[in-house]
């Protein structure tokens, strides 16, 4: 049964990631349709991720009433119906109305899961997991780029992404029975297999402000930057490529895909390297990967170079986000994991709501070439960020040991 249980926490990945590229692959041919400017594109991302906010915010207090199982049937069931109503909408007040139940279908089940692997599995299921997010997550940029290279609208790429929303609703639907019974059979003290099951904090924290724990902050900074990344080239990628790099929309959609499948391929990579180093070590490799992506981005390279710059950002990212998630526990202890992780979700989201569209903004009053020096910019602050944890929990284990 665990076995069928950790594939069912995959799928429902999946359905994560499928809906999160597919506005920045579209928008390019969208906003022509409804005659919209180009930073209307970041507007309806923030109001996404503003619903994802509120919602993973409230994910405790939902999750404990209704159960893990019922939350992720329920979200994935709202997700559908709003990229359906997506592919339908006939202005961009529909899209922003459909927008935030969109983004109220992810916030409390990516809370809940992730720290459900966290505290219960080790490090390369928490990677292999947000591998399948990836795999929804490229999905998205190829399916809607396929419809738009065969002449067909987009709407028929969100109404595609929909359907695979529903078949995914069906099996979450029937799995429900397995969630109950998982639920009664398992407790974490019982399944716990951390690669580092040695906490670092203790639990007094546990009732208290689990804000004033030391490097929670720096924490919630690195995932603010490191969202702010991941979703500014998803969003705003293809309209570099193509406004920037003279590139076609439909190219410009596909490579975008590619960026994401470095994303993909890194965390089903990382998965197996975690057996030989630490999520330390990943998430320092992650952020020196990237980093050097978004240096080849900002050279003035032929368009061709801007694919490999892309798939190397992918590449970086992929360790970096599910490492810093499984790490938590053992930074600031189990007892502390959930308030904390639902913290760093939704800074997470604040950084996928609000970095991009404030590049868009810039962008369609400058140019789109900033974007590659605004990313060398976030990296510098998650690297200096990531590094002051790291000390401070060099210096707390020194104590501890004393």
């Amino acid at each position: 049964m665990a076995t069928v249980f950790l594939i069912i926490i995959y799928m429902a990945f999946i359905s994560l990631g499928l809906p999160d590229s597919m506005l920045g692959a579209a928008w390019p041919i969208m906003r022509l349709d409804y005659g919209a400017p180009v930073e209307t594109a970041g507007l309806l991302s923030m109001i996404v991720v503003a619903g994802t906010i509120i919602s993973s915010l409230a994910s405790s207090a939902v999750l404990k009433r209704l159960g893990t199982g019922m939350v992720t049937f329920i979200s994935v069931a709202v997700t559908a119906l709003a990229l359906l109503g997506f592919s339908y909408s006939s202005s961009v007040i529909w899209l922003a109305v459909l927008a935030l139940p969109l983004g109220l279908g992810a916030g409390s089940i990516d809370t809940g899961l992730n720290n459900y692997v966290a505290t219960h599995y080790k490090a390369h299921h928490m990677s292999w997991l947000h591998c399948f997010w990836g795999i929804g997550a490229m999905l998205g940029p190829i399916i809607m780029s396929r419809y738009i290279a065969g002449g067909d609208s987009w709407r028929t790429g969100y109404f595609t992404v929909s359907m695979i929303q529903f078949a995914l609703v069906v099996l979450l639907f029937t799995s429900l029975p397995l969630w109950k019974r998982a639920g009664k059979s398992s407790s974490p003290q019982a399944e716990n297999v951390r690669d580092e099951p040695e906490t670092v904090m203790a639990a007094e924290a546990a009732s208290g402000n689990v804000l004033r724990i030391k490097g929670v902050k720096l924490a919630m900074i690195t995932f603010l930057f490191y969202c702010g990344v991941e979703a500014t080239v998803g969003l705003w990628g293809s309209s570099y490529l193509v406004n920037v790099k003279d590139v076609s929309a439909a190219t410009a959609a596909g490579w975008v895909s590619l960026y994401y499948g470095g994303i993909t391929a890194g965390r089903l990579i990382t998965g197996f390297i975690t057996f030989r180093f630490s999520n330390k070590e990943l998430i320092r490799g992650g952020l020196a990967i990237s980093m050097l992506g978004a240096l080849v981005l900002a050279l003035p390279l032929p368009a061709v170079f801007s694919l490999v710059a892309f798939i190397l950002i992918g590449l970086g990212s992929a360790p970096i986000f599910p490492c810093m998630l499984h790490e938590t526990p053992a930074r600031f202890g189990q007892a502390n994991s959930q308030k904390i992780m639902g913290y760093q979700m939704a800074l997470a989201y604040t950084g996928g709501a609000f970095l991009p569209p404030l590049l868009g903004w810039v962008a369609a009053r400058s140019s789109f070439m900033i974007l590659p020096l605004v990313m060398i910019g976030y990296i510098i602050v998650m690297i200096l960020s990531s590094e002051q944890i790291n000390s401070m929990m060099k210096k707390r284990k020194e104590e501890v040991s004393l």
